[in-house]
C-alpha cells in the first residue's frame, strides 16, 4: 500500500470493526505450521482458473501437487506455468477427473476450485470428506440446495471453505467501509446504493477445431454438446446467467456495506437479445436493513448487450457523500454533499486525498444543486493483483494464522440474494426475506 502503510492499515481495520478478524468466521484447525509448505491442487483451468493461478504463483509457500481439467491443454499449461513460476523440481501430476486426484493425492493441504458452477458442490464436498481445505470460486452452486450441501459438508469435515467473493479481502474496500463509512461516518446516513456490471455484446465461445476436447468427454462430464460446454453459463441446471456470475460479486458487497440483511427484493429481466435460457439483462431493487438501524435501498443492474454506462461499480450514498467503489481503480470516487460537514481535517489527517480531477459543474436547476459535488480519492492504491488478497487470507486461514474473510456459511447468506432475485423475476411481483433464506440447517 503506498502514503499507508499496512500496520497502519491493520490498525486501522481493527478499530473498524474490520472483517478480517471478524468473531464468528472461520478460522483454522489445522496443524500445519506457519513456516511449512503447503501442498495444493487446482482444479479447474479455464479463464478465471488461470485468473487465479496467476496470482497463486506469486505467494510464498505454495507447492502445487496436481492440476485438474478435462480440457487436457489446460492441464497441460496449468501444471507447466505452475512449475516455471514457482521453480519447484517437480512437475505437478495431471488429473481428468477430479476424483482420481483425491485417491492418488493423500497429503493435499488444500485445493482451488474453478469449475462449471455446477460441479462446486460435488467437488467442494468431496474433497472435505478427504480432509482437504477448499477455495472455492463463487457462486457456491447453481441451486440453493447445493449450495447448502457444501456448507453442511465443511461444518462435518472440520476443514476451512472460502468462497471466491474477492471483495471482501479487497484491502480498498475494507478500508471504504470500515474507516470511511463506519469509524469517519463520511456518508452521514446511508440512504441508497446503487451498482452496475453491464458488458458489450459477444458471440457465443467455440470449440477450437485442434486441441479441444472430445464429444466423449464432455458427455461424460454432464455436456449434452460442445455448445453447452463452452457457453455452461447461459444453462440452467449449470450456470445462474449473468445476475449470477457479475451480479453475485456486487449484490454480496451490498449487504457487507450496509451492514444488516436484506428486506424484500422486486426484480424484472429478459431473454430477448440473446434467446438463451437465462436472463440477458436484469434489474432490481432490494430494501435493506443497515446497521445504523434503518433501512436503505439499492439498485442493481448487469446488462450484456452494451458496456456504457461507466463500467461496472457498487456506490454507496448518504445525506452526506457518497462512496463509489470498483474493482478498476480509476473508478473509485469519494464524493462530498455540498451540505455537509467540511472535509478540510480528512485531507490533513491523510484519510482522503484531494482529487487530481476537476469538478464538473452541472446545470442550476433547484437551490439545493447550485454546486457540482467535489471528488475525492482513496489516499492509497493496491500493490497486488486483487484476486490475490483473497487467496492470500485463505491460505493464511490454512496455516492458522488468521480467519477466512468469506467462509461458506456467510457466502451462503450473502448469495441468498441472487437466488431471491431470480424469482423474484419469475414470480413478477416483490418477494421478501424469510429467515431461512440465510440459514442452513
Amino acid at each position: 500500500m503506498s502514503e499507508i502503510n499496512r500496520r497502519d492499515f491493520i490498525k486501522n481495520m481493527a478499530l473498524g470493526a474490520g472483517l478480517v478478524m471478524a468473531p464468528g468466521f472461520a478460522s483454522a484447525q489445522n496443524k500445519v505450521s506457519a513456516n511449512d509448505k503447503l501442498n495444493i491442487a487446482v482444479v479447474g483451468v479455464g479463464a478465471e482458473g488461470k485468473v487465479l493461478l496467476e496470482s497463486m504463483v506469486k505467494i510464498p509457500g505454495l507447492h502445487f501437487r496436481a492440476v485438474c481439467d478435462i480440457w487436457p491443454a489446460h492441464c497441460r499449461f496449468g501444471a507447466a506455468y505452475a512449475k516455471s513460476r514457482t521453480k519447484q523440481k517437480d512437475m505437478p501430476k495431471m488429473y481428468e477427473n477430479y476424483e482420481d486426484l483425491i485417491a492418488k493425492e493423500k497429503d493435499l493441504d488444500a485445493v482451488v476450485i474453478a469449475t462449471p458452477d455446477f460441479w462446486h458442490s460435488p467437488q467442494t464436498c468431496d474433497f472435505l470428506k478427504a480432509g482437504v481445505n477448499v477455495y472455492c470460486e463463487k457462486m457456491m452452486a447453481e441451486s440453493k440446495e447445493k449450495a447448502a450441501d457444501m456448507v453442511r459438508a465443511q461444518r462435518k469435515s472440520g476443514k476451512l471453505l472460502q468462497i471466491g467473493h474477492q471483495r471482501t479481502s479487497n484491502p480498498l474496500y475494507h478500508y471504504a467501509r470500515d474507516i470511511l463509512i463506519r469509524q469517519k461516518n463520511i456518508c452521514g446516513r446511508l440512504v441508497n446504493a446503487n451498482g452496475q456490471w453491464n458488458r458489450a455484446a459477444s458471440k457465443d465461445l467455440v470449440m477450437p477445431k485442434k486441441g479441444g476436447v472430445s464429444l466423449d468427454v464432455i458427455k461424460r462430464y454432464g455436456f449434452e454438446d460442445e455448445h453447452m460446454f463452452m457457453n455452461w453459463r447461459w444453462y440452467k441446471g449449470k450456470g445462474g446467467g449473468p445476475i449470477s456470475d457479475l451480479g453475485a460479486h456486487q449484490l454480496d458487497i451490498f449487504g457487507w456495506f450496509f451492514g444488516g440483511k436484506p428486506i424484500d427484493v422486486l426484480a424484472s429481466g429478459d431473454t430477448n437479445y440473446y434467446n438463451k435460457p437465462w436472463y440477458d439483462n436484469v434489474m432490481c431493487i432490494i430494501n435493506y436493513n443497515t446497521y445504523q438501524k434503518h433501512t436503505a435501498k439499492a439498485f442493481y443492474q448487469v446488462l450484456t448487450a452494451t458496456s456504457a454506462g461507466g463500467g461496472y461499480f457498487e456506490q454507496f450514498m448518504g445525506d452526506e457523500g457518497a462512496i463509489k467503489m470498483s474493482e478498476n481503480p480509476a473508478l473509485i470516487k469519494i464524493f462530498r454533499e455540498n451540505n455537509a460537514p467540511d472535509w478540510k481535517h480528512y485531507i490533513d489527517e491523510g484519510v482522503l486525498k484531494n482529487s487530481s480531477a476537476p469538478a464538473t459543474p452541472v446545470a442550476i436547476k433547484d437551490a439545493r444543486e447550485t454546486k457540482a459535488l467535489v471528488a475525492y480519492e482513496m489516499p492509497k492504491t493496491l500493490d497486488l493483483p486483487p484476486h490475490m488478497y483473497h487467496l492470500q487470507n485463505f491460505f493464511d486461514a490454512v496455516r492458522g494464522k488468521c480467519a477466512l474473510n468469506c467462509d461458506g456459511a456467510h457466502a451462503f447468506e450473502r448469495e441468498a440474494v441472487v437466488y431471491k432475485v431470480v424469482q423474484a423475476i419469475e414470480a413478477q411481483k416483490t418477494l421478501k426475506f424469510e429467515d431461512s433464506d440465510f440459514i442452513v440447517s
